[in-house]
């Protein structure tokens, strides 16, 4: 696609954004339209995958959205579009690798199988504690997210299960399964720090 930059085109563009920041959605509906091949190709180049540079694309779009107001009208706005975007892929990159990287010490998928640990007074107790916090943090996860991460590591349905049941893709759903999980391992640290000190949860289990 072709961008018209004459004076004409960047007063019309102008005009664009000055609708947006005054709440006209129809007009930052437009700006999406245009432009959304572009970041969506940007996106898909980090991600390598359809469904997370979906995902990822509406991410950069609320970014632009909310940082409109800081605009140069001097610039050039896909040039300022395509800068968002990229950083904003970036850091989505690094934060899905170090995710990966601590995912094994932060949330086993073992701990969010129903199968019991140790059958010990101590050991019911956190093994309750340990399946309190993770059914808290599922709760804060998109239903989206939670749901795949559920018929996964709790009721232990195949990927091909759960992809019959949703009616979509298996790779989607083992996409899904792997960013829920990346979001519940947050999730389970956040809590865990907000939790009061020598509670069970807090310490990550016995002595």
């Amino acid at each position: 696609m072709s961008y018209d930059y004459s004076p004409a085109a960047n007063e019309a563009l102008d005009i664009l954004i000055a609708r947006c920041l005054n709440g006209d959605q129809a007009a930052w509906e437009e700006i999406v339209r245009t432009h959304r091949r572009k970041i969506f190709n940007l996106a898909y180049k980090f991600v390598g995958r359809h469904d997370e540079a979906e995902d990822l694309t509406q991410d950069i779009f609320i970014k632009i959205f909310k940082a409109l107001h800081t605009f140069d009208r001097r610039a050039n706005f896909q040039t300022w579009l395509i800068s968002v975007g990229r950083n904003l892929c970036i850091d989505h990159y690094r934060s899905v690798r170090k995710e990966r990287a601590t995912m094994a010490r932060d949330v086993d998928a073992s701990e969010l199988s129903p199968v019991s640990r140790e059958r010990t007074p101590l050991g019911e107790l956190e093994q309750v504690d340990l399946k309190a916090l993770i059914r808290q943090a599922l709760a804060e996860l998109p239903p989206a997210l939670s749901q795949a991460v559920t018929l996964r590591d709790l009721k232990e349905f195949s990927y091909q299960e759960i992809a019959d049941q949703l009616g979509l893709p298996e790779g989607t759903v083992k996409s899904r399964i792997n960013r829920g999980r990346l979001e519940l391992a947050r999730q389970i640290r956040r809590l865990q720090s907000n939790r009061p000190p020598g509670s069970m949860a807090s310490r990550g289990g016995t002595e």
